[in-house]
């Protein structure tokens, strides 16, 4: 039997909530309210057949209502935002089972961009939903519904805590004073990254019986999604809209294999004219064995490789370095099977290089633009009848500060040539 999952749109109308007359402020929060405890709940949405993989252009109607959304109301209406909502049921019922093979009933929910229009370049706007506190759900695949002509890159932030009480808001490192703006999830509240996009990747599918648990008892009370826009020719009109978001496939039947991810990264900076390598090296203190699946590279222009490890020492004391996955990090930055499924264990360490290539003849920071760059390895996992890790992140200063030969790190057997090409 199927059953509806309402999601209910609370709606507070202000214009301060973002500054920018462009960017719309209907959304204060999506909530996710189960309609029933039936656990083959279904969602789709009566929009989601006509949406596309590109942004939408809004016709006289849509744009006359997209404004009427922005009328001003009196700046205290924002602490009161709890009291002041209006509800509206979005869903219908659809049964279905996912594309994957899974044994259970999966809905899809999409969370997409609001008809924004980004008004400056390689700006980062985030949107949150929340999830209903009531249930458990357990995410288990990804359907992108962006390109890489609009969207330089997405994030679903798992978040105890939004960054932010509005809708919309401006979650890069480049916000200005004078806009809402914040981190993608609150200050000081649980915050992870579950799943990234880039460059035209496909969607992703989990393993059979793994997803990431939200809701309920879940630390993962909100997901954010953010979406970085690094051009914006076509939106200079003020004509075309963006809805680049993720339809996110999720199930209401406990699993038992919870999914979690871990992302390395580097700060530091690369010389011009030259060849760096970006390493980071973190270890594994929990009690847990780790299942990896997939793996993903980023990096902006300069990359040329990016690889990650699984070291564990043997009796001698020699490094054993398992090649998780390498990739040219300018192909299409989907998650990939991983090279090696062996266990990563207590006492493990892992590692990652980013190798870069610079043609400028300055220096190049890690930063958020496209002038900028970035070193990042994510490592997908799952844990069966355990809770991932609460490491999240594992982060080093990069050159010329960290690298792998460092007597400090006692790295030894280090795979030079082979973690820098193909």
């Amino acid at each position: 039997m199927c059953e509806c999952l309402y999601v209910c749109v609370a709606t507070v109308l202000n214009s301060e909530t973002m500054h920018h007359p462009r960017v719309s402020s209907r959304f204060s929060r999506f909530h996710m309210a189960a309609a029933s405890s039936d656990s083959s709940e279904i969602i789709h949405t009566s929009t989601s057949s006509s949406q596309s993989r590109r942004s939408s252009s809004s016709d006289s109607n849509s744009k006359s209502s997209y404004q009427k959304c922005n009328r001003p109301l009196p700046t205290r209406m924002m602490t009161l935002w709890w009291s002041v909502m209006v509800w509206a049921a979005l869903a219908v019922a659809v049964c279905g089972l996912p594309e994957g093979g899974g044994n259970y009933p999966v809905g899809k929910f999409p969370f997409l961009m609001p008809k924004v229009v980004p008004y400056k370049p390689e700006l980062y706007l985030c949107t949150p939903v929340k999830v209903d506190y009531t249930k458990s759900y357990y995410i288990v695949g990804f359907e992108p519904n962006a390109t890489m002509a609009t969207a330089h890159h997405m994030l679903l932030y798992g978040c105890g805590q939004p960054g932010s009480e509005s809708a919309v808001w401006n979650c890069g490192e480049m916000a200005g004073g004078s806009e809402e703006s914040g981190s993608p999830c609150g200050s000081g509240a649980p915050s992870q990254i579950i799943y990234a996009w880039a460059r035209d990747a496909p969607k992703l599918e989990l393993p059979e019986g793994v997803g990431f648990k939200v809701g309920k008892d879940s630390p993962i009370q909100y997901i954010v999604l953010q979406v970085h826009y690094a051009h914006i020719d076509k939106f200079k009109d003020g004509t075309t809209y963006d809805d680049s978001g993720i339809f996110i496939h999720y199930t209401t039947k406990p699993l038992s294999k919870q999914a979690g991810v871990i992302l390395l990264g580097t700060a530091g900076y690369i010389p011009p004219m030259a060849t760096e390598h970006m390493d980071t090296l973190c270890d594994i203190q929990e009690d847990k064995v780790i299942h990896p699946f997939a793996y993903r590279t980023h990096t902006h222009s300069l990359g040329r490789m990016v690889s990650g490890y699984r070291i564990r020492k043997d009796d001698a004391g020699t490094d054993q370095w398992t090649l998780l996955g390498k990739r040219d990090p300018l192909t299409p930055q989907m998650f990939y099977p991983v090279e090696s499924r062996d266990p990563i264990r207590k006492n493990d360490r892992l590692a990652a290089r980013c190798t870069m290539e610079s043609n400028r003849t300055r220096i190049t920071k890690i930063g958020a633009t496209n002038e900028d760059e970035m070193c990042n390895f994510y490592l997908m996992y799952y844990v069966e009848n355990d809770e991932p890790l609460q490491m999240k992140y594992c982060f080093s200063n990069g050159p010329p500060l960290f690298r792998w030969s460092n007597r400090e790190t006692e790295l030894n057997h280090i795979p030079d040539y082979d973690s820098s090409h193909l």
